[in-house]
């Protein structure tokens, strides 16, 4: 064990928090193309909020030559010692919900670079059934000269890292692992054991751990459309969606899915792949498809209903002043990656309203970059024709909103997180 080094490829969401937890173990080298992002984490600073500042401090060390330890570095040159490599890099689809490998080829082709005989690679990234082997594989091998399961060798254990949550931290969530052949499979999981308290689950295959992690988030996306399609039926039936989970959830086997906006970088993207995969075998998944289809239609469902509402509250919706409560795509996070709140606002923006977002958590710079959105940190303080709370960030139940109502302004909750004595209604 004391010989092993690894390499962590992608500090973001996941590969930070899982190379301070290596590092409390190994000789760990921490590298990113994003220099901004290393010279941050040097400094302790991690924007991501995932990993605390005193967690950095335990674990760095300023050379990469001592044994035990986080190094952080853009010189690839930092990698070559490396016995293990764990890619970590986002996977996201296009414009037209195709999967994007580039970042998945691109890390390949840098660990190619610096791979050497007996070296393992292990994935982490999301992917469809067969995209390690098939698409990355390949990479590695002719960028190293190397040859696949005599020279160097293959792992996959994906990620499950829930951005923001400080209970489930990875530690504390079972791993699955696998290997090119059952030894590698077994060496993976030893190494994963060695860290992570919750244990792991050793797959027979590469393609069955790919396969059991894009079904996860496929599974919850499936489900959280249902109830989404239920939101749309009780509305126009006049019935308040929440009491009816409320009343159904009293029966000990109702799965307790909420409606909402479904976006990120795991649920709102992870069925494409699934689906793209199962289209090149000749097979068109038909639920899986639709429940993506429900789930990108509530941005615009949520606007439409927010604009009945100051109808008949006798409000011009055409000009008015609407505060969006939130932009990233989950509470108390400042990831903004495939957000679906955005859809929500240039929704209400197609109706003429003039939307101002409010986020204390977003980075504004890269809201603006990113949407073409301005995020304002702190409540621009005036009055608004409606309110809109789009995520549970724990700040906004402190907001005074008799301070920013107008008389006759609506307060719409998509996410069922207010005192129901402050909304006028809930998704």
């Amino acid at each position: 064990m004391s010989k092993i080094k690894i390499g962590i490829i992608g500090l973001g969401y996941v590969g930070l928090p899982l190379a301070r937890l290596f590092a409390t173990q190994y000789s760990v080298v921490g590298f990113d193309i994003n220099t901004t992002r290393v010279d941050q984490l040097k400094a302790y600073e991690d924007v991501t909020m995932e990993v605390e500042a005193s967690l950095l401090k335990a674990v760095a060390k300023s050379t990469n030559n001592e044994d035990l330890g986080l190094f952080f570095s853009s010189n690839l040159n930092e990698l070559k010692e490396c016995t293990y490599f764990i890619v970590t890099v986002p996977t996201p689809v296009d414009k037209n919900n195709r999967p994007v490998l580039t970042p998945l080829i691109k890390a390949s082709e840098t660990v190619g670079s610096v791979l050497k005989k007996n070296d393992i690679v292990v994935y982490e990234s999301t992917v469809y059934p067969g995209a390690t082997e098939e698409d990355c594989v390949p990479i590695l091998e002719k960028v190293s000269g190397l040859k696949y399961n005599t020279d160097f060798f293959v792992g996959y254990s994906p990620e499950r890292i829930n951005p923001g949550d400080k209970l489930h931290t990875v530690d504390k969530i079972l791993k699955i692992t696998s290997g090119s052949t059952p030894e590698i499979g077994e060496k993976v999981s030893q190494l994963y054991a060695s860290v992570i308290t919750a244990g792991t689950h050793l797959a027979p295959s590469i393609k069955v751990a790919e396969a059991a992690k894009v079904i996860e988030n496929s599974q919850r996306d499936i489900n959280i459309a249902f109830v989404n399609e239920l939101a749309k039926i009780f509305g126009l039936m006049d019935i308040n969606t929440q009491d009816v989970l409320a009343a159904a959830g009293t029966k000990w086997n109702f799965l307790p899915f909420k409606p909402g906006l479904v976006g990120g970088h795991c649920i709102g993207v992870d069925p494409y792949y699934l689906a793209q995969k199962a289209q090149e075998f000749g097979y068109h998944p038909e639920i899986i498809l639709a429940g993506r289809r429900v789930n990108d239609s509530m941005g615009k469902y949520i606007a439409s209903e927010v604009a009945k509402l100051m109808i008949q509250k006798d409000q011009e919706v055409k000009g008015a002043g609407i505060l969006v409560l939130g932009i990233t795509f989950k509470e108390n996070c400042p990831d903004i990656r495939n957000t679906k709140t955005v859809d929500l606002i240039y929704e209400l923006q197609e109706y003429g309203a003039n939307v101002v977002v409010f986020d204390p958590h977003a980075n504004s710079e890269e809201v603006k970059n990113t949407y073409k959105i301005t995020s304002f940190s702190e409540i621009p303080k005036k009055q608004y024709d409606a309110i809109v709370l789009a995520v549970a960030h724990k700040e906004f139940l402190d907001l005074n909103f008799e301070e920013i109502k107008k008389e006759k302004s609506i307060v719409y909750d998509v996410k069922n997180f207010l005192d129901s004595k402050q909304i006028d209604k809930s998704l």
